[in-house]
């Protein structure tokens, strides 16, 4: 039985392409549309858990990642 592992996917826009970040295992990848960016990073994040050994999982995987929105004071 396959188990299904809930990870971030971070995407923002870079000149003309969308860069998506895993930040719980920091994989990264793009595409031309957002939604082209987020299944890029599925399928890298899949492929890697496929391939890495569990030690490397273990010691790449962030299970506590917190994203928040920062004010900053500027000028």
């Amino acid at each position: 039985m396959t188990r299904a592992l809930q990870v971030t996917a971070l995407i923002e826009r870079e000149g003309s392409q969308w860069v998506s970040l895993c930040p719980e295992l920091d994989i990264a990848s793009c595409g031309k549309t957002i939604e082209d960016a987020r299944r890029n990073l599925a399928e890298a994040v899949t492929l890697f858990l496929e391939t890495a050994s569990a030690t490397e999982i273990d010691e790449r995987l962030h299970t506590e990642v917190y994203i928040t929105r920062l004010d900053v004071p500027v000028g």
